[in-house]
Order: C-alpha cells, then sequence, then structure tokens
C-alpha cells in the first residue's frame, strides 16, 4: 500500500528535521512527503529544501491555516493512503508498516492506534496511550471526545477521503475532531495491533490545543460544524442529536476546567468542572473532582502523585 504523508508547516524549522527522518527511518518504504509550507518565515523551507530524499516533496503557499495547507497536499496526493502529520511530531520505524498492515487485511475506513505524548524538546515521554481503543462504528464516542492526538496516527484510506470531502478552513480550533467526526461517520474504523506508540507528539507551550483549549468560546465553531452534519440525524434522529450535543458540551466544559488548572488558573478551572459535572455526572469525574479541590492543601509530593490529569505541562 502506497502512502502520501502531508505534513502542514508554519514556522517548525526546528523540529521538522526530527519529523522527516522519522520518515527516512520507516520500515515501510512506499512513502511519499508533501510537505506543505504555508507561509513560514524562519527558514522551514530551506530546511525541508536540504532533504535530497526524492520521496520528500515540498510545496509553498502564502499563509492560509492548517485546514487549507492540509486541503492542498489533499490534492496532490497519489498514495492509496493518507496520513496527516503534524510537522513537530515523529512517526515510530514501524508506524507506516504497522498502519498499512492493518489497513490492507480489511475494509475499514481508516486504521489508528497507540500514541505518546513527550516534552516540547523531545527528550522525555509524559504520558503513553496503549490503548485499548474503541474499533468500528467509533461514531458516538466520538463525537463525546476526540480519541486522536492528532491525525499522525491515523492512517486514512484514499477513497475514503473523497468520499468525506475537505478539511473545513473556516474552524480554526477542532477543525480535525470534526473531520474525524466526518470520517467516523462514513464507515468502520479499525485499531492497529500492539500497544508499542505509533507516533511521538510534541506538548508544544505554542501549539493550538495548549493556547485555546481553555477558552469555551473555542469549542463553539467545530461543536456546531459537527452537530450540523446531515448525517448525524439521519443515524441517530432529531430526538437523540440534542441529548449527544448536550454530552459533548460537559465533556468540553471538563477540558477547559482541566486545561486552566493546568496552566494554573485554578479557580476558573474549578468552576468549569464543576459545572461540567452538573451536567455529566460521572462517578470517576467525581473522584476528579474531589483530586482537583484537594490538590492545593495537600504536600507537594503527594499533590504530583495523584494530580494526573490536571497536572501542569512539562517543559
Amino acid at each position: 500500500m502506497t502512502v502520501s504523508v502531508i505534513i502542514p508547516c508554519h514556522n517548525v524549522r526546528d523540529y521538522v528535521g526530527a519529523t522527516l527522518n522519522s520518515l527516512l527511518a520507516q520500515t515501510h518504504p512506499l512513502w511519499t512527503a508533501i510537505v506543505i509550507d504555508d507561509g513560514s518565515t524562519d527558514g522551514t523551507a530551506d530546511l525541508v529544501r536540504d532533504y535530497m530524499d526524492p520521496r520528500i516533496r515540498l510545496v509553498r503557499q502564502a499563509n492560509q491555516g492548517v485546514s487549507a495547507a492540509r486541503n492542498h497536499g489533499i490534492a496532490l496526493a497519489g498514495g492509496e493512503a493518507i496520513l496527516f502529520l503534524d510537522a513537530d511530531d515523529w512517526l515510530a520505524a514501524d508506524a507506516l508498516a504497522r498502519m498499512t498492515a492493518c489497513l490492507e487485511t480489511g475494509s475499514a475506513q481508516a486504521a489508528y492506534g497507540a500514541f505518546c505524548f513527550v516534552t516540547e524538546d523531545g527528550s522525555r515521554v509524559v504520558a503513553t496511550k496503549p490503548g485499548p481503543f474503541p474499533a468500528g462504528d467509533i461514531i458516538e464516542r466520538l463525537l463525546v471526545e476526540n480519541l486522536f492526538a492528532n491525525g499522525g496516527h491515523l492512517l486514512i484510506r484514499a477513497s475514503a477521503i473523497r468520499q468525506v470531502g475537505l478539511f473545513r478552513a473556516d474552524l480554526r480550533f477542532g477543525e480535525d475532531w470534526e473531520y474525524w467526526c466526518r470520517l467516523a461517520a462514513s464507515g468502520p474504523i479499525a485499531t492497529v495491533p500492539g500497544a508499542e506508540p505509533l507516533l511521538f507528539v510534541r506538548q508544544r507551550g505554542t501549539g493550538a490545543y495548549l493556547r485555546m483549549a481553555t477558552d469555551p468560546d473555542a469549542f463553539g465553531p467545530c461543536t456546531a460544524a459537527i452537530f450540523g452534519n446531515p448525517a448525524l440525524v439521519a443515524r441517530f434522529g432529531t430526538a437523540r442529536v440534542p441529548a449527544l450535543r448536550r454530552r459533548t458540551d460537559a465533556e468540553n466544559g471538563w477540558i477547559v476546567g482541566r486545561e486552566l488548572i493546568r496552566h494554573g488558573r485554578r479557580h476558573p478551572g474549578l468552576r468549569a468542572l464543576r459545572r461540567s459535572f452538573g451536567r455529566r455526572p460521572l462517578a470517576r469525574r467525581a473522584v476528579l473532582l474531589l483530586i482537583a479541590h484537594l490538590l492545593p492543601l495537600l504536600p507537594p509530593i503527594a499533590a504530583r502523585r495523584i494530580a494526573g490529569p490536571f497536572r501542569p505541562y512539562a517543559g
């Protein structure tokens, strides 16, 4: 199976080399990389141009945003499958081999698997997500929470891309989640066997998620786009869609509260957590809510030990 790897870039000179090196190290050789330089001003394009491997293609455009860059890459892609790889992340050496093997053994629209988060300098693993992950018809689960770190551990058939269409360039946050929901609504999603990470995701302080996930208003446009999809009404019915939307809004509120706490804004974070819990009172969330309130009362060592999802971002 041939793979087109689409890499949108904007001012990532310090990181994109590791991304491209991870492609060169792949045990699956049937890939091409389409690097879309989205108006970088830091020499990103010059660094990419230094790579002489003919499988790496550099395309430059004026700055239009990540969705426009991905869509440009889609128009140029010729592979049987497409991977959307962020320019500051990198793949395990066997990532493409494992993902293509999974797609080739069935008829799923896409395949995804394990990943981990690393510090911004890439020196340390912060958290590993080994699975197990839901497979098959995952749309209802995906509506409530984004199951993917990003597109770098999700290999999609080119035929599914043609069916689903392009990314929405009008969305500045959650545009990938909206796309994954359309993808999951179109057919089954497979999971790649194994707990070893396919993808290493940098947690950068300047990343869109860390910048915007503390803002409740940031979730509005992408959530509206997701639930504005007529396929959802056809699938779940007009009576059930509002209930799913309420669950999604509660989950988004929990994310806002968690991220506020992780960024040191404890009091507004706790308020957001309490509102979310009131909308969706899950037993596990009750425990986490208690932990969030107790953290400042505990000795530092104990607080770090139980902070879990509220632990501040590592540098």
